[in-house]
C-alpha cells in the first residue's frame, strides 16, 4: 500500500482526503516513480472544484512531481530504474508518495538541477516557454503585460523575458508582492486593489499600449486587458483565478483594433514527446545559465494537501508551493 490524495466529490479544498490505496506493477508503456517533491498548481484547484470536469470519481489529483524510477513496464526505453525524473502532465495522480505514469511523460533532471527546484518549476517555466516563444514569440525590445507577476509562473516569466531584453509591466495585489515581482525582473509592477490598471499600462507606454497581453487571472481581468492591447495585439488566457471570463462578442476585436485571443495549454504544446523535451530543455538551459531562479515559498507535507490549496486560493502565495511525501 502507497498513499496518495484523493476526492470523492468536487468542491472546496476539504474535499482532499490523504488515503491508502493499492500498489500495482507498471503496465507496459510505464514506470513506476517514487516521489520525492510535489507541484501544486493553479490548474489541480480547477480540476478539485469541477471546472475541469475529471472522468471519474473518486480521483487523484496533481500534474506535477519528481522522484526516482524504481521500476520499469514493458517496452520502456526512455527511462531505466534509478533514473531521477520530474512530469508535467498526463494522468492526474502526483499527490501521492509513489505512481505508475506513461514513460513517455517523464523528463530526465540534469544534475545541477535539485528535485525540488524539478518539481517547482516543470510546468510553471514549460507554461513560460510555450507562451512566451510560441503562442506570441516575444522580441526583445518589447513591452508586455503579466498579470499575477508574483506569482509561480510570473516569477519564472519576469526572469526569463527580463533576460531576453524583454520589459516587462506586472500587476499584483500587494506592495509585498511589487517588491518581489521587481525582484525577479519586472520593470513596473501596478497594484490592481489600488490602481487601474488599464490607466497605469497606458501612462506606462506613454499611450502606445503593449503588444501582448497574459493573463491567467481572468473573469476580472479579460475585459480590461484588451483595452490594453495595440491594434492586432493578442490577448493570450492561460487560466481562470478569478473564474471563467463572462460570453464575449467578438465584434469587439475589430472595434478595438483587430485583436487576436488564444487560449493555449501546455498540454497541447507538449503533446508530442519531442516538444516536450524540447520545452524542458529549453528552460533547463535558462536555469543553467542564471536567467531562470525557482523561488519557493512554502513547503507542505502531502498529508496537508488542504492547507496548500487553502493558502494557494487566498492569494496570500508567491511563487511555487510544494507538498513533500
Amino acid at each position: 500500500m502507497t498513499h496518495a490524495i484523493r476526492f470523492h466529490q468536487v468542491g472546496g479544498p476539504e474535499q482532499l482526503k490523504f488515503e491508502s490505496v493499492s500498489d500495482s506493477p507498471p503496465a507496459a508503456g510505464e514506470a513506476r516513480v517514487v516521489h520525492r517533491a510535489i507541484g501544486v498548481n493553479y490548474i489541480d484547484t480547477y480540476h478539485r472544484t469541477g471546472l475541469y470536469p475529471l472522468p471519474a470519481y473518486p480521483s487523484g489529483i496533481g500534474l506535477e512531481a519528481a522522484g526516482i524510477v524504481n521500476a520499469i513496464g514493458e517496452s520502456v526505453s526512455d527511462v531505466a530504474v534509478g533514473d531521477r525524473v520530474v512530469y508535467a502532465g498526463g494522468a492526474v495522480g502526483a499527490y501521492s508518495e509513489a505512481r505508475n505514469i506513461a514513460a513517455e511523460r517523464l523528463v530526465k533532471i540534469p544534475d545541477y538541477i535539485s528535485d525540488e527546484q524539478a518539481a517547482a518549476m516543470l510546468l510553471k517555466g514549460m507554461t513560460v516557454e510555450f507562451l512566451t516563444y510560441r503562442a506570441f514569440r516575444v522580441a526583445s525590445g518589447q513591452t508586455v503585460l503579466w498579470h499575477a507577476a508574483a506569482g509561480g509562473v510570473g516569477l519564472i516569466a519576469c526572469q526569463w523575458l527580463s533576460h531576453r531584453g524583454v520589459r516587462v509591466i506586472g500587476t499584483v495585489s500587494t506592495d509585498e508582492k511589487a517588491a518581489l515581482a521587481r525582484a525577479h525582473g519586472c520593470a513596473e509592477t501596478i497594484i490592481y486593489t489600488r490602481e487601474d490598471f488599464v490607466t497605469r499600462v497606458f501612462e506606462l507606454t506613454q499611450g502606445q499600449k503593449v503588444p501582448v497581453v497574459y493573463d491567467s487571472v481572468g473573469k476580472t481581468t479579460f475585459l480590461g486587458s484588451l483595452d490594453c492591447l495595440q491594434p492586432r495585439g493578442m490577448y493570450v488566457g492561460f487560466g481562470n483565478a478569478s473564474g471563467k471570463a463572462e460570453p464575449f462578442d467578438i465584434g469587439q476585436l475589430a472595434a478595438k483594433g483587430s485583436l487576436y485571443i488564444t487560449r493555449p495549454t501546455l498540454f497541447t504544446y507538449t503533446a508530442a514527446r519531442s516538444d516536450l523535451l524540447d520545452s524542458a530543455a529549453t528552460l533547463f538551459e535558462a536555469v543553467s545559465q542564471g536567467a531562470v531562479k525557482i523561488h519557493i515559498s512554502e513547503r507542505f507535507r502531502l498529508s496537508e494537501a488542504r492547507r496548500a490549496h487553502e493558502y494557494l486560493e487566498s492569494r496570500q502565495s508567491t511563487g511555487s508551493l510544494l507538498l513533500m511525501p
